[in-house]
């Protein structure tokens, strides 16, 4: 059971499915791991080890795996193709749950596709539905992925001011990476605070990046947050998702990010592709979260010396709490940059109630 509680896990946190080292060794013990394609094994073991990382990556990599699932799939004698290929699907993607929990728009791509499977006429020869259902990716990559993204960085790069902004950003986003890159391309001239935070130290992955790009960077720890702030004109963040109230799912330690930016009245940007917006409504941090490895909390990186949280298992009276993410209130949002431009975390139910409409509208056989 992938919700089954250790002696050492947090009870408030019991009802989240508990970090279990994934290995290979493990993966063969699953029952049904005999019938999971190749393509979704190795898929499965990357985000374990987090060689595969970020919403955006995360879901591009599912795709593209799930594609090669419906190129290999044949239809069982006396089975119907959108029946049992669900039922298929559902496996493999049962089986990357294990190997850790899906994002926000992982489970939109994969609830979008489950739909398109559904509309599948009983009369279309297999290779067609097959032919389909790969273009139907392949579209949904390229319109709701590669092409918001390059919208979404041409509407945030022109909210940085040709000469003298100082943009904080925090840990690693991939679009707004990509967007102070782009604004530095464009003869800008700006400078950028990276702001990081342990264990994942995702942010130096963000400053070799920029600093490649000769763009002048700070780099500092959240705990230099309230310092190094009064000099930011602007924040930059990104997000894992928006929900339907406004709130901002990312990264643990965003939410404290745009607090303090908000109580010195810097503006606050979100950058995130509508593919991750969700209907869901959440207050807190604890109803829906990911829970990565308690381990990485002892170790510091290049002091081996400091121990003193090694051998913390055996403690009975100590629990480790890594959580992968937090919520930020829709107050401390200024704006959220999408591929459709700038708008207020009010309008995200409206924008979601468009795509629910237009679902309904192409839902019909193909």
């Amino acid at each position: 059971d992938p919700k089954a509680v250790s002696l050492n896990s947090t009870e408030l946190f019991a009802h989240l499915q508990q970090y279990k080292r994934i290995t290979v060794s493990r993966l063969l013990q699953l029952p049904a791991v005999g019938n999971i394609h190749p393509a979704i094994l190795q898929l499965g073991l990357r985000y374990a080890d987090g060689s595969i990382r970020g919403a955006n990556a995360r879901c591009l990599a599912m795709l593209n795996a799930l594609c090669q699932v419906i190129r290999d799939y044949t239809t069982p004698e006396g089975k119907e193709l959108s029946r049992d290929l669900l039922r298929h699907l559902g496996d493999h993607v049962n089986f990357l749950v294990v190997c850790r929990p899906l994002s926000v728009g992982m489970g939109n791509a994969i609830r979008h596709l489950k739909l398109r499977i559904s509309t599948i006429s009983p009369d279309m020869p297999e290779l067609e539905a097959k032919e389909l259902l790969e273009q139907e990716i392949g579209d949904y990559i390229n319109v709701r992925i590669d092409s918001a993204d390059k919208q979404l960085v041409n509407y945030a790069v022109a909210k940085v001011e040709a000469h003298g902004d100082v943009i904080l950003t925090y840990a690693a986003s991939h679009v707004v990476q990509r967007a102070l890159v782009e604004a530095a391309r464009a003869g800008k001239s700006f400078r950028v605070v990276v702001m990081d935070s342990r264990p994942e130290l995702e942010g130096r992955s963000t400053l070799a990046r920029l600093l490649a790009a000769g763009i002048p960077c700070t780099y500092v720890h959240l705990n230099a947050g309230s310092y190094i702030i009064r000099e930011v004109t602007k924040v930059f963040l990104g997000a894992a998702a928006v929900l339907s109230n406004g709130t901002v799912l990312s990264r643990a330690g965003t939410a404290a990010v745009a607090m303090m930016a908000h109580a010195h009245s810097k503006p606050v940007m979100i950058c995130c592709e509508t593919h991750k917006f969700n209907e869901r409504v959440q207050l807190d941090s604890i109803t829906h979260n990911e829970l990565g490895d308690p381990e990485a909390l002892s170790l510091v990186p290049g002091k081996p010396e400091v121990t003193a949280l090694e051998g913390w298992c055996d403690h009975p009276r100590l629990r480790l709490l890594n959580l992968k993410y937090d919520v930020m209130p829709a107050e401390y949002v200024t704006m959220v940059v999408t591929e459709f431009g700038m708008v207020p975390p009010t309008s995200v139910p409206v924008i979601l109630r468009e795509f629910r409409q237009s679902e309904q509208t192409v839902s019909g056989p193909f």
